[in-house]
């Protein structure tokens, strides 16, 4: 036989190989198709039959097709069942035979089209984007804020301003986002943000927060916010006297033009102190959630506190205690609980900040011009935060202050923080949307004066407003307002017992807190019992862990509220954003 003349087996064994192999060639080939110019046949037609939908399932049916629905007017969508998906070539019998049905007035097999989405998204180019682990890295520690900017959501439209020592408007990085409307100098009064310059740069607090939320991307300077196409200001309210009214003139600053307020200060964490928002303050709180934003609320979203070393708990911090704001904590690169974190039933999520001497830091926009990649504690992770709410108001700019509450509940988890003191309340959240019209309502239980001793428990049973308008039957803050004297208040515990079980820490024990003044009316805050039904016994605990024979009295009012018309109905925007990126950092506050 001939040299290169297979012998007939061999040449049967190829025509096998064609047949074998022919249909995935053709999907191979099919896939370079519209790069390549060629035309790529779908195995569905689009057809005009004016008989109705009966009729049409029945030419379908006959010819091998199935009827995927009514398009419009009188034109269907057929899909048949033996043709490939995807060929270079039509399927011309089919064709042919459907065209020729007396009933079928004109079909034609699809073609697929090559379209794409006008994004243009690039990853960010800026010299200090690689060093930004927590934005987005190879082993998934991190924000995945990548994700959201490739959906084309990096803030724009919504304004940040930042509460601190004043903001570097001119800073390169800063300075196509600056917002003079979200900006002012409460501390001199009048209109310019600019820091004070002094030899040890101790005004840089707020001009390295501002680059977290939204340092300019692809302009060759330092890294990228996290919400870099989002307006950024500053409040210097910190480089001078802080009154009730500085807090409340900055809290209250351009309301409906400010979306989101980040603060990264708050009272001493020396684990002695107990301080809070005075009457101005609390005022500009409720204002701002009740009138900003058209109504929609103001969202305050504050640093936790630095005080785990002291043993200090948040808890004990009036503005991370409160309702009203969003409590951020951090969490260290590898997922550790970082030395200076306070552990606090306040605390409504977790993003990254620095760790250990092994552990990166953040890198943001530093005073004069610079960049740092050494900025800290829960000062760096509260402006993170802000930046992922700034993406997801872009998403849907109806959200309100409550709805972010839910968002951050709903779409949080553990992801990768390590921590032996994981709980799950009673609906299944660990650690632990509302609607585009919502109720809140109070319902209140007073416990009477009672002698602590070494051990006090108050036990009472609720019937959560049950048969009034303010009946409460799916938790969202509960509030513990203790009014409280002891000897020496840091040598008490206190834990509030939910009727479903979940037990939260409203103040652990703080060994420099030797004070007696006790509690007078402070509203301990707990998220912990997020969604439950409060109907049932609450038991509240009050312990003395050093044993000795210290005293003093203690009584209660417990406060709830609730949601109402519950629904996703303003949230489906971004919702699927917060699934991408909250979940992928934020976990819920540890127990």
């Amino acid at each position: 036989m001939a040299s290169g003349t297979p012998c007939p087996s061999v040449g049967r064994r190829l025509r096998l190989l064609e047949l074998l192999l022919g249909p995935l060639l053709v999907l191979l080939v099919s896939g370079l198709g519209p790069a390549l110019g060629q035309k790529v046949y779908t195995n569905t037609w689009a057809v005009h039959i004016p008989g109705g939908q009966e009729e049409a399932d029945q030419i379908a049916s006959k010819h091998g097709f199935i009827n995927y629905g009514h398009v419009f007017g009188d034109y269907y969508h057929f899909r048949h069942r033996t043709v490939v998906k995807r060929s270079l070539s039509d399927h011309r019998g089919t064709q042919v035979r459907l065209s020729r049905d007396p009933k079928v007035t004109w079909a034609e097999q699809q073609v697929s089209k090559r379209r794409k989405k006008r994004d243009v998204f690039v990853e960010p180019l800026d010299p200090k984007f690689r060093d930004q682990w927590y934005l987005y890295n190879s082993n998934h520690r991190d924000l995945n804020a990548k994700s959201a900017w490739q959906l084309g959501y990096t803030g724009k439209g919504v304004v940040v301003s930042i509460l601190d020592d004043g903001i570097e408007k001119n800073h390169p990085d800063l300075m196509q986002n600056y917002d003079p409307d979200a900006s002012y100098d409460v501390n001199d009064g009048d209109p310019d943000p600019q820091p004070r310059y002094t030899q040890l740069n101790d005004n840089r607090h707020g001009t390295r927060c501002a680059g977290e939320v939204a340092a300019v991307a692809n302009n060759g300077i330092c890294g990228v916010g996290v919400a870099y196409n989002a307006k950024i200001g500053g409040v210097r309210m910190l480089d001078g006297e802080v009154t009730d009214m500085v807090e409340a003139q900055s809290l209250s600053l351009n309301p409906q033009h400010i979306d989101i307020y980040s603060a990264s200060w708050g009272p001493e964490d020396d684990g002695k102190t107990v301080d809070g928002p005075a009457k101005l303050a609390k005022e500009a709180f409720l204002r701002g959630v009740t009138e900003g934003r058209s109504g929609l609320g103001s969202i305050f979203v504050w640093a936790s506190g630095n005080g785990g070393r002291e043993k200090d708990s948040c808890n004990c911090d009036g503005y991370t205690n409160s309702i009203y704001t969003l409590s951020i904590s951090s969490s260290t690169q590898n997922g550790n609980v970082p030395w200076y974190s306070e552990a606090c039933s306040s605390t409504l999520a977790t993003t990254y900040s620095s760790g250990n001497l092994n552990e990166k830091q953040i890198v943001t926009t530093d005073l004069k011009s610079k960049c740092t990649d050494s900025h800290t504690g829960t000062s760096a992770s509260a402006p993170l935060a802000a930046g992922i709410i700034a993406l997801a108001l872009e998403a849907n700019k109806n959200l309100t202050w409550r709805d972010m509450q839910h968002l951050v509940v709903r779409t949080s988890h553990p992801a990768h923080l390590l921590t032996n003191d994981w709980r799950t309340n009673g609906v299944g959240r660990k650690g632990t949307a509302t609607p585009s019209k919502f109720f809140s309502a109070l319902c209140s239980l007073q416990m009477p004066l009672r002698n602590i001793g070494s051990h006090l428990l108050i036990n009472k049973t609720v019937d959560a407003c049950i048969g009034t308008d303010s009946h409460v039957s799916s938790l969202e803050h509960v509030q513990a307002r203790l009014t409280l004297s002891y000897n020496r208040r840091g040598n008490l515990a206190i834990h509030l017992i939910s009727p479903a079980g979940t037990r939260s820490t409203l103040l652990h024990p703080r060994p420099h807190d030797y004070s007696s003044e006790g509690f007078n009316d402070w509203a301990f805050m707990t998220t912990h019992s997020w969604d439950e039904n409060p109907t049932g016994p609450w038991t509240l605990e009050i312990e003395n862990v050093a044993g000795a024979s210290d005293y003093g009295k203690a009584s209660l009012l417990l406060r709830y509220s609730r949601m109402e018309h519950f629904g996703w109905i303003c949230l489906h925007v971004c919702v699927h954003i917060w699934k991408l990126v909250l979940s992928k950092f934020m976990s819920f506050g540890r127990i």
